[in-house]
């Protein structure tokens, strides 16, 4: 056996209600990601049942999610609201986030997402000016309350969203309340998100499928994370990011799942099988990805990302001769996986946590 830092999940939407698998045969059909948006679905959709569902159901179903990904390898998970795309939907989530890392072993890095569509009804303008003015400070009201904790303020950036300025204020706003910048950038367009984050100081960018090449030489000279995602070009048939061309110029690329319920995987080795045949990374760049790097985009590197001494003892137990095994052995994952989470005197293993 061998032993490898617990896996880290630098990108999930894993809060919501409703299923949206009648999408799949839309896609399969030709659809495309704005397209079926557009019709009323994705993000809308969501939103629709989320703001329907009770806190209870929503807590039950995200411990359920985050009990599947520690099974398959993954101690620190970021989570994102985002389906609320109003105030009281919005602090549900973020409550139910809260709820989940007080009551379970996994790690988790919460995202204020809001800034995830234009709500029905709103311009971009209107939508932007609630975010800062009343989702924001409301926000801001209950951490220095000590009654929330939120680590990070996401925008999807892009063409018929949240364009350049509006992303520009939104992030800004949060950084201003010390929310470290993590936001969905370059994905179906390309928009300069990238030299936008080097502006901002942004400690991650998701996505990247359309980055240039201004926006890779940008994203390395600021050190910020290329979070990429290859379950998302994937299931959306979109080009895949440019992740040799990242690493060679010196760009900190981390890995996430995107799970949501337009992408839904929960495996951190499925995501690191997928980098290595899709984005051509070796096996070793796809386990810092997974590892260290991601923990870097979640500025957790701290304490999470690596085995050393002062770090929390989030250890994944490998039942192979190799660790490379965790990756190659497509569809196998859970069956290969024993992990410890050792949080001060608590010590988790498989057992506790499959019986919380």
């Amino acid at each position: 056996m061998c032993v490898l830092p617990g896996l880290i999940d630098a990108h999930t939407h894993p809060v919501w209600a409703g299923d949206r698998v009648h999408e799949f045969a839309m896609k399969l059909a030709g659809a495309t990601y704005m397209q079926v948006h557009e019709a009323g679905g994705g993000i809308h959709f969501t939103v629709k049942h989320t703001h329907a569902a009770a806190f209870e159901t929503l807590l039950e179903s995200l411990k359920g999610r985050l009990e599947r990904m520690l099974r398959t390898g993954t101690t620190l998970v970021e989570c994102k609201s985002g389906y609320g795309l109003e105030l009281d939907t919005e602090l549900k989530m973020l409550r139910v986030i809260d709820a989940a890392r007080r009551s379970m072993p996994i790690g988790i890095s919460s995202t204020y997402c809001g800034a995830h569509a234009v709500p029905r009804g709103k311009t971009t303008e209107e939508a932007t000016k609630d975010i800062v003015c009343v989702q924001l400070p409301a926000i801001e009201k209950l951490i220095t309350a000590g009654s929330l904790q939120v680590d990070n303020i996401d925008v999807f950036c892009e063409k018929g969203v949240f364009d350049l300025d509006s992303t520009r204020r939104i992030l800004q706003a949060g950084k201003d309340m010390g929310l470290s910048i993590n936001f969905h950038g370059d994905e179906l367009h390309p928009m300069n998100s990238a030299q936008l984050g080097m502006e901002l100081g942004a400690l991650a960018i998701s996505h990247l499928e359309e980055v240039t090449d201004d926006g890779i030489a940008a994203m390395a000279t600021a050190k910020t994370s290329a979070v990429l995602l290859p379950t998302t070009a994937y299931i959306l048939r979109l080009p895949c990011p440019r992740a040799r061309d990242m690493l060679d110029a010196g760009v900190i690329v981390s890995l996430g799942s995107d799970f949501n319920p337009n992408a839904y995987c929960c495996s951190m080795p499925m995501v690191m099988h997928l980098a290595c045949v899709t984005l051509k990374m070796s096996m070793p760049e796809a386990l810092a990805a997974a590892t260290i790097n991601a923990a870097y985009a979640l500025n957790c590197s701290q304490l999470h990302g690596s085995l050393e001494p002062g770090k929390q003892g989030d250890l994944l137990i490998i039942n192979a001769p190799r660790w490379e095994h965790l990756i190659y052995q497509f569809g196998s994952h859970q069956e290969l996986i024993r992990f410890v989470i050792i949080k001060g005197n608590t010590v988790y293993d498989n057992e506790k946590v499959l019986n919380l």
